[in-house]
């Protein structure tokens, strides 16, 4: 495993649709164990291929309940509404507030290449959007909107089950996705009507 370099907004690999993986080989599995390693080096909470410059479809995610390797991942289900901060660790100092299905199932093919289906709801769910976003070019600024006084209501909410989970994997409560960078610039968007 290594430690690889991650990519910041502005590289256009960031913006690019990435290709399906023909076959889960030893070069992926290897991808999938040097993402893991780098985004728990960086704390963060998921990191996607284009993130350390592979235009591939792979992620991993962690949310303080075990790792998830998804290769060619695909939402299949999605259902409900959150509002909650977001940050990247491709997207230094700026955080902002996305709109999350509350709950997804995902359809992907694990390490093996054998298929597998996985349901999330809640953070985790959000974890699993976000990094899937960034497989077609998509990063949480383009989502980011101004939340009304319910969805900042339902952010706090997400925020202790975020703390919640996260306390399993270390003492200290940790910041919205990613826990790596202090996060202090909010992305404002103007809000339609």
């Amino acid at each position: 495993m290594a430690l690889r370099n991650i990519i910041i907004d502005g590289d256009p690999r960031l913006r690019k649709v990435c290709r399906k993986v023909d076959e889960v080989n030893d070069h992926i599995r290897t991808l999938l164990d040097d993402m893991a390693e780098t985004m728990y080096a960086a704390e963060g909470v998921g990191l996607a291929a284009p993130q350390v410059g592979v235009t591939r479809r792979a992620v991993v995610v962690d949310v303080g309940d075990g790792l998830y390797e998804f290769v060619n991942p695909v939402l299949v289900e999605s259902e409900g509404e959150q509002c909650g901060l977001e940050a990247c660790l491709s997207v230094p100092e700026k955080n902002g507030y996305v709109v999350r299905p509350r709950r997804v199932v995902v359809e992907a093919l694990d390490r093996n290449g054998d298929p597998i289906r996985v349901e999330a709801k809640g953070y985790k769910a959000v974890a699993f959007c976000h990094e899937i976003d960034h497989l077609d070019g998509t990063l949480f600024t383009d989502r980011a909107i101004q939340p009304t006084a319910e969805q900042l209501r339902q952010s706090e909410e997400r925020n202790e089950e975020i703390r919640r989970l996260m306390g399993e994997r270390e003492e200290a409560a940790p910041a919205p996705l990613p826990r790596g960078r202090r996060n202090t610039r909010v992305v404002r968007v103007k809000r339609e009507g």
